[in-house]
């Protein structure tokens, strides 16, 4: 059996402590965490106290020596970048032109022209590198097994009329991320930072791309940065329109993807059961039917399963290797640029506006 390939992590937040190391850790048989870096040697000792009942071997990195010996560390195939969204993209290239494989946290980048320079400089890197390096984003939303059978079942659905996007948040100061700097400092604020899921799943059932917005925004809860609703109309490719509404911090949390058809409807809905939380996948059928699943939340999981997989082949197959779609830097960088033509509608009072193509 092949050796486990080493990963390192650099971040050690609170998304680290919560779901990189107890993912990790139910598939610690696929991977070997070998070290965490962070910028500080506390913060790093923190996470690796935490890690290191997982992974007896963790290393802790801290600071630019900490960042440099993981650079120089050949063992290491893959690292997995968690750090402030405006740090992100820097700290990927980096890796990448080091030759490591890198899986970033969402969203992609902070703005389209980060994106467009992000794109522009990993193509170059890849031109220049014999490995071709892996630029994969986290976007777990494309890995949960109820997206997953969505999918499937909106070929049953038929010619696609009406899709409704309705999330009803629920970030406030109970929420772990409420205080967090770097989301506040955002253009779009937690709207750019959590909507990226929602129009990911939008996305991912659609099949299709959104080409046109038409929003308006605004700021209701003062505890929040700006703004904290939007209500946008979004047209796709194939003429089909649709809306998607996003309130950041509601009383009654409620997500939801709705898609009427032709031949049936299809509706994702964030839920729990016996404790275990997940979405409830229904369909209604022509008929008049109602078939309900639930599926628990694995995408975390699941996409760190197929980044472990795709670092493996690529060490094994070399530049022919073709990682897992869901998880392309493009694909992350579509959700930016669809979150970020609605804020700009919103800004001009709901004129329409062309979303950026990657």
């Amino acid at each position: 059996m092949a050796e486990a390939p080493q990963i390192a992590i650099l971040g050690a937040g609170t998304f680290v402590k919560t779901q990189y190391i107890p993912r990790l850790a139910e598939i610690s048989n696929l991977v070997n965490l070998k070290a965490i870096w962070s910028r500080s040697e506390e913060s790093a000792r923190g996470a690796v106290e935490i890690a290191g009942k997982h992974f007896p071997g963790v290393e802790c990195k801290w600071g630019d020596q900490g960042l440099e010996e993981i650079i120089a560390d050949s063992s290491i195939l893959g690292v997995a970048v968690v750090l402030a969204g405006q740090a992100q993209v820097d700290f990927s290239l980096k890796l990448l032109k080091a030759g490591k494989n890198v899986l970033q946290e969402k969203p992609a980048a902070a703005t389209t022209s980060e994106l467009e320079t992000a794109v522009s400089s990993y193509k170059s890197i890849v031109a220049n590198t014999p490995n071709k390096p892996i630029w994969a984003v986290a976007e777990n939303y494309r890995f949960e097994p109820a997206f997953v059978e969505g999918k499937k079942l909106m070929t049953e659905i038929g010619d696609v009329m009406s899709i409704q996007v309705i999330v009803e948040g629920s970030m406030n100061s109970s929420n772990p991320y409420f205080s967090s700097s770097w989301r506040r400092d955002f253009n779009g604020g937690f709207i750019l930072d959590m909507g990226v899921h929602f129009v990911a799943g939008l996305r991912m059932l659609a099949g299709c791309e959104i080409v046109s917005v038409s929003a308006t925004t605004s700021h209701v809860d003062k505890t929040l940065p700006p703004p904290d609703n939007i209500s946008s109309l979004f047209q796709l490719e194939n003429g089909c329109s649709g809306i998607f509404v996003m309130v950041v911090s509601s009383r009654s949390p409620k997500i939801v993807w709705r898609f009427v058809g032709l031949k049936g409807t299809l509706e994702v809905e964030r839920g729990n059961q016996d404790g275990r939380h997940g979405y409830v996948v229904t369909f209604y059928s022509a008929d008049g039917q109602r078939k309900s699943s639930f599926y628990q939340f694995r995408g975390v999981t699941e996409e760190f399963i197929a980044f472990i997989n795709d670092i493996k082949q690529a060490t094994l197959k070399g530049a022919g290797y073709e990682a897992e779609p869901r998880m392309s830097f493009l694909e992350g960088a579509r959700d930016v640029a669809i979150l970020e033509a609605m804020l700009e509608s919103g800004g001009k009072q709901g004129a329409p506006v062309h979303v950026k193509k990657f």
